[in-house]
């Protein structure tokens, strides 16, 4: 039931409006003044007002600004007892839904009570979808509460009201893309293009051109002028994932984007100037590949003024439970199952598991559970068959290793022991144990120690 305020400060015409909107199905609110109708839009859920122009307090085309500033999904119909053209205009400039003449236009209430009721619905509907992308866009789409991805996100937090360039390390698949957008959203050009391009999934010629875009004639096939990605993203964020993987050449025109903020597009002569923030992204050791010559060493402290290290799933076991839990449920609401919980053996298998492929592996891994099982539980039946032969080794190794009454596991627990000690100095665990450094390497390779 949508709601209707009737701002006039004329009981009879409240009381008619009410009783005749009433019929239609409204649940209606009055007011005889600006200020009481403020305080009734404050405490309930108006739709609709319909509003004098001329009342003890104030104007209602001003009162119209007001409204839509604070209460944007509302629609406002202003009723005038002498229209007139330019208060009619400002009605409009203001966001008011329409304006109509006492009298005349009486007709016209109910059939603009309807349209404006569905465009409620509509604000109401962008609203949310707006809401939505905004959690799914901000530092609260980051899952876990470990020590090491809450450092992370506050380090991205704080850099992220800043203009400054960020480089996001660490292993494939830890969400990287996710912390750029996140620092994208957070930070002033947060109204402006958020790009992302992979610099590993092109060619030299096709990055150019994705990148800074080209002039009419710059190759075959190019018959107009094309924007690239810095030229698009202007104001914006420009996120470059697995920089590590950019050519050398076009790592010369990314320095000079961030140096004096322009480029050159292909086929061009004269620069284009952008105003863009820089957020890049590698899993490689970028120090290596410059010894190696593959990484420029100006460009490498250009993007490494801020530099946020993501942690793999490994470093941050405790976190795995909440992530899957949130892929659960998402995989099962979009293939309409009811599944809702893990076994104990499954979430075990999931601690157990290395991830090499990190939140990105587990994802898929939980996508391929939620396909195979049919129940409202995710057992280990449903894991894939690596994650369950490292699984049962891993309970055969720790049964044979950890026997109460065994003395090779007790001589396993006092080699660990001297190399905790010797933060794993093996000539000094070898000397402290009274053993040869040989017969060391031998038990340790005999008993798995890491």
């Amino acid at each position: 039931m949508n709601t209707v305020l009737i701002i006039d400060d004329e009981a009879k015409i409240r009381s008619l409006l009410s009783r005749i909107i009433s019929l239609e199905g409204f649940e209606v609110f009055e007011a005889g003044n600006l200020k009481s109708a403020l305080k009734r839009l404050e405490i309930s859920d108006i739709d609709i007002v319909l509003c004098d122009v001329k009342l003890p307090d104030g104007n209602g085309v001003e009162f119209s600004k007001t409204v839509k500033d604070k209460f944007p999904a509302v629609e406002i119909i202003l009723l005038t007892a002498f229209g007139n053209i330019p208060d009619g205009v400002m009605a409009i400039k203001n966001g008011a839904f329409d304006y109509i003449t006492k009298g005349d236009d009486n007709t016209k209430i109910l059939p603009l009570l309807y349209k404006a009721a569905e465009k409620v619905a509509l604000n109401k509907r962008v609203l949310q979808l707006e809401k939505q992308l905004d959690s799914k866009q901000s530092f609260k789409s980051i899952i876990g509460k470990s020590a090491e991805i809450t450092n992370a996100v506050s380090s991205a937090q704080k850099v992220a009201v800043t203009d400054a360039t960020v480089l996001l390390t660490g292993e494939t698949g830890t969400g990287k893309e996710v912390f750029a957008q996140a620092i994208h959203h957070a930070s002033k050009r947060s109204k402006h293009n958020f790009i992302a391009v992979n610099c590993s999934a092109f060619g030299k010629e096709l990055l150019e051109n994705e990148l800074f875009g080209h002039k009419a004639g710059a190759f075959t096939g190019a018959v107009k002028d094309s924007k690239g990605i810095f030229e698009e993203a202007n104001l914006g964020t420009v996120f470059l994932d697995e920089i590590g993987e950019m050519f050398l050449d076009l790592q010369a025109k990314l320095l000079r984007v961030l140096e004096s903020g322009e480029f050159l597009k292909v086929g061009d002569s004269k620069p284009t100037k952008t105003d863009v923030r820089i957020i890049a992204a590698t899993n490689r050791d970028l120090e290596t590949e410059i010894e190696t010559g593959n990484f420029r060493e100006d460009l490498y402290y250009r993007i490494n003024i801020f530099n946020i290290k993501l942690p793999s799933l490994r470093e941050r076991v405790a976190d795995i439970e909440s992530l899957a839990s949130h892929f659960l449920k998402n995989f099962s609401q979009k293939m309409g199952k009811n599944i809702s919980s893990f076994s104990d053996d499954y979430l075990k298998a999931l601690k157990n598991h290395q991830w090499k492929g990190n939140i990105r592996e587990l994802r898929n891994v939980i996508e391929r559970s939620v396909i195979l099982t049919d129940s409202s539980e995710l057992s280990s039946d449903s894991l894939p068959v690596d994650i369950l032969a490292k699984q049962e080794q891993n309970e055969f190794s720790q049964s044979k290793m950890m026997s109460a009454f065994s003395m090779a596991s007790a001589e396993r627990m006092q080699i660990q022991k001297i190399l905790k000690h010797t933060n794993g100095n093996k000539a000094e665990a070898a000397r402290l144990l009274e053993i040869g450094i040989a017969t060391l390497y031998r038990k340790i390779e005999e008993y798995s120690i890491s």
